[in-house]
């Protein structure tokens, strides 16, 4: 990357600062662009679910690597849960989504609570062989008794595809009858899964994340206190992908022990740890043991470190300077924090980066870990809440005395509670995953970039007044 007129800023810059100019290119279409991580993560799109208790779970990780990219499983959640969950994620179909199924005797109430767990929005009422014998839908639930039946309401003798259907085959079959989605069965006739049109052509278009064995790949993280080395053992042995070792301020001595002990594993895994946001931060990191190190103090939606303390950095200059160190040792770099638009998913790749994470964004998804809430005005949200926060705070020290809970949650930096609304045009991860990408593949194009690596090559980025951001926001309608 280079600045526009080779400008050298002299103050630090955020994703919103800067802007990427255009250059001659030879790429045809954005659909000729790798968008393949080069760090040994083996994510096939750039993106990562950072971890996070309301934004990475099960269901996360599992769309999430269906689509290319990663989930990384939080710490706080105990080791043997972890486990069970990466040992689930590794059981799921390549292509077809996991279904929710209820018997055809479960209540409407029962489907309706079900419903926003999954984008695909039905639930398969099965028999007790497991076979399909009806879909149930919000729509057939409105108005309806919540303790009716579900056999009262499920559209009956559901039109299924026979498992390992070809996702091309299967759009046209959906199509040519009109249906949005069926349940996938096996040769003996049970319910193996579920697949949409837009399912079935997302996967003609996506590549999953993948490990050694063709199964889907899922990160975890662990923390710096306690004994990290045999948690870490512990997800290494359950066959975790990715290890993550995290705290908010990655450059301090713990941080580097633990990192030490992580890598005296000798995992085969790659090993990602921050946060830090200098170069000498990011050295340290990689002399410990990284091999990937995350970046970011302050820029996410949940964080209120800089207000709090005043500590952090611009994250579009702390991702530059310490993607440039970690290449000079060998090593990457994933940004995060601080994205709001699929233009600072591009800029951080831009800026150096192997990855961008995303936090907040993604908790307001059918696919973020709890349950769907409607405000009074009918919309759908989740809860989400900073790491730092004193209910972050209060799921990690469960163990401790009350006293010693009560002294850690009062200090604490990071939003408690946050409602992140359900966007009704993209209400999966996986509608956010399809803008975020088509603009970091068109971005790509206009820099002239067939792959990652390219791109952060030949990316030109400028410096903008704040008029100059505003100017390139899209006018609302109503005006």
């Amino acid at each position: 990357m280079r600045f526009l007129h080779g400008v050298q800023p002299s103050t630090d810059l955020t994703y919103s600062d800067v802007f990427m100019v255009p250059g001659r290119s030879s790429v045809g279409s954005r659909l000729e662009v790798d968008l393949a991580t080069r760090d040994g993560s083996g994510a096939t799109i750039p993106l990562v679910a950072a971890n996070m208790t309301a934004v990475s779970g099960r269901r996360m990780a599992e769309t999430i690597a269906r689509r290319g990219g990663l989930a990384i499983l939080p710490q706080d959640i105990p080791a043997d849960v972890v486990a069970e969950v990466i040992t689930w994620v590794k059981t799921r179909d390549l292509v077809v989504d996991t279904a929710l199924t209820l018997a055809p005797t479960s209540t409407v109430g029962d489907a309706l609570a079900l419903l926003p767990k999954r984008a695909h929005g039905a639930v398969i009422v099965v028999d007790g062989g497991q076979a399909p014998v009806g879909v149930v839908t919000e729509a057939d639930c409105a108005g309806v008794d919540r303790f009716a039946q579900l056999h009262t309401v499920m559209s009956a003798d559901p039109v299924t595809l026979p498992a390992g259907t070809a996702p091309a085959r299967a759009f046209d079959l959906l199509h040519e009858g009109r249906h949005r989605l069926a349940p996938v069965v096996s040769p003996a006739g049970e319910c193996t899964g579920i697949l949409t049109r837009t399912g079935a052509l997302r996967a003609t278009l996506y590549s999953p994340a993948v490990d050694g064995e063709g199964r889907l790949r899922v990160g975890a993280a662990v923390g710096v206190n306690g004994d990290v080395a045999k948690k870490a053992k512990l997800l290494l042995d359950a066959g975790v992908d990715i290890l993550v070792v995290d705290t908010a301020h990655g450059h301090q001595d713990k941080m580097l022990a633990a990192l030490r002990a992580v890598r005296s594993l000798s995992p085969a895994v790659p090993i990602v740890a921050g946060n830090v946001v200098t170069a000498a931060g990011a050295a340290d990191l990689v002399s410990a043991g990284a091999d990937v190190v995350k970046v970011g103090v302050g820029p996410g939606a949940m964080c209120t470190t800089r207000m709090m303390t005043g500590v952090g950095r611009p994250q579009f200059s702390a991702v530059m300077e310490c993607a440039a160190e970690a290449a000079r040792l060998g090593a990457h770099v994933w940004a995060d924090g601080g994205v709001r638009h699929p233009r600072d998913v591009a800029l951080g790749l831009a800026a150096g980066a192997s990855a961008v994470m995303i936090g907040s964004w993604f908790a307001g998804t059918y696919e973020s870990p709890g349950d769907a809430f409607r405000s009074p005005d009918g919309r759908l949200y989740k809860e989400s809440f900073g790491m730092a926060s004193a209910r972050a705070v209060r799921l990690r020290s469960a163990g401790d005395s009350a006293y010693e809970r009560a002294r850690k949650e009062l200090f604490e930096e990071g939003i408690s509670s946050a409602r992140m609304y359900l966007d009704p045009q993209r209400p999966g991860v996986e509608d956010l995953l399809d803008m975020i990408v088509a603009g970091v593949r068109s971005s790509c194009t206009y820099a002239g970039a067939r792959d990652l690596a390219s791109f952060a090559a030949n990316a030109v980025v400028g410096i903008q007044s704040a008029s100059g951001y505003t100017e390139g926001m899209p006018v609302p309608t109503s005006w």
